[in-house]
């Protein structure tokens, strides 16, 4: 009777942590549902204006004006796309696009990171001061630097070609602060192991500090190569011949002063936004790892 009676106790008191538990996730759930809601509505807000896109994209530009406003996509995708061919030559920028941020991408990120590495790795006079002013070019308006920048680059003769536009930004302050901040959550005792092991530092940095980077070497090239993508100010500047256009500077020609064809902007628009939507969803996770990984890093 005993051990009867002991089981029964034991049995309701689980039932009862159980009920408990549900209660307090049943309750929770309901605390976290206004916030659930907010978020799909947001996510709704945020998503209405891809969706108009694809839809005025097939619709001529007569269409996106009358009433009422087309809500289904319509048949005048090809019809628009051999217009922005023919008007902008957009297989033409979209390769001129891709190779300066290629260029820019690979180029910028191997300053990032070794910049980084340095000033995260090695103890020198200055170094503080040199972080310091790294950071405070992060706060200065890119209209400051235009003139002085377009005269250096008219001096030099480099006018309408790819280098005026990849060079002067090589440097990126915000990709070595991350790399740096990435850095710092490096083990110095392995490096130091290597130094001792007869490591040099370019095999110490290659072959031990670099692959313990990835997420943050991943979550650099994507930002570098969307920063550069998009990139519009600088490129309308540097680039005067309509065969070196970049797409953001391509379709700004496309607004004139008495019409402008919205259709062929929209679908030049959503065009020049898929690669970098395709590469943001494979790379997602390495981008939120990368950004995350040195934010408690001071």
């Amino acid at each position: 009777m005993t051990d009867l009676a002991t089981r029964t106790i034991v049995t309701e008191g689980r039932e009862t942590r159980s009920s408990g538990a549900g209660e307090r996730g049943i309750r929770s759930r309901m605390l976290r549902l206004p916030l659930y809601l907010l978020l799909i509505a947001a996510s709704v807000v945020s998503i209405i204006p891809f969706l108009w896109m694809v839809i005025a994209s097939t619709h001529p530009t007569s269409e996106l004006f009358g009433t009422p406003l087309p809500v289904l996509p319509g048949g005048d995708l090809w019809v628009n796309l051999a217009r922005l061919e023919e008007s902008i030559g957009f297989s033409r920028v979209m390769l001129n696009s891709l190779l300066i941020a290629v260029i820019y991408t690979v180029f910028s990120s191997v300053v990032s990171i070794m910049a980084g590495y340095g000033l995260a790795t090695y103890r020198f006079r200055g170094r503080g001061i040199l972080l310091g002013l790294v950071l405070v070019t992060m706060m200065i308006p890119m209209q400051v630097l235009l003139v002085p920048l377009f005269q250096i680059m008219a001096g030099m003769g480099w006018i309408d070609t790819y280098q005026a536009v990849i060079l002067p930004f090589l440097a990126n302050a915000f990709g070595i602060f991350l790399m740096r901040q990435g850095f710092l959550d490096f083990p110095p005792s392995l490096i130091e192991a290597a130094r001792i092991d007869g490591a040099s530092e370019l095999r110490t940095f290659y072959r031990i500090v670099l692959p313990v980077a990835k997420p943050q070497i991943a979550a650099l090239v994507i930002y570098t190569f969307i920063s550069q993508w998009n990139s519009f100010i600088w490129p309308l500047l540097m680039l005067n011949t309509e065969a070196n256009y970049t797409v953001p500077v391509a379709l700004n020609t496309m607004i004139g002063m008495s019409r402008v064809d919205y259709s062929g902007l929209m679908l030049g628009s959503l065009l020049a936004t898929l690669p970098l939507m395709i590469l943001f969803l494979v790379f997602q996770k390495q981008f939120v790892a990368g950004l995350l990984g040195g934010a408690v890093k001071g």
